[in-house]
């Protein structure tokens, strides 16, 4: 079983900035892939970022450029720099992992397909 706890989440007015943390506990979490989803107000909600065991990424088309995702196995905590906020950006943003084999994330490759355990989630509201 893993864990998962988020915070940074908050209201910011549209361009600017918040940090989400994520920190995993309960069985070895290094190297597993982990990823952020966003759950919108009456939105399919989507896997905007992921990073795998070896610090390969991949972004949605909706935050590439804007969003930057890190992780420290030494402290078990992902991150997720969320820069020049558009109002489209507010949601309910879910710490997620898998611990399934998987390759390093390649350009233009896709984020899992699904991931095992969730947090309960941090808000961010952008407000325009």
């Amino acid at each position: 079983q893993v864990q998962l706890v988020e915070s940074g989440g908050g209201s910011v007015q549209a361009g600017g900035s918040l940090r989400l943390s994520c920190v995993a506990s309960g069985d070895t979490v290094t190297n597993i892939g982990m990823g952020w989803f966003r759950q919108a107000p009456g939105k399919e909600g989507e896997t905007v970022a992921c990073i795998e065991g070896d610090g390969s990424t991949s972004y949605a088309d909706s935050v590439k450029g804007r969003f930057t995702i890190s992780r420290d196995n030494a402290r078990n905590t992902l991150y997720m720099q969320m820069d020049s906020l558009k109002f489209e950006d507010t949601g309910l943003y879910h710490c997620t992992a898998d611990r399934r084999v998987w390759s390093a994330l390649k350009p233009g490759t896709r984020c899992r397909d699904r991931y095992t355990y969730w947090g309960q989630g941090t808000q961010v509201t952008v407000s325009s």
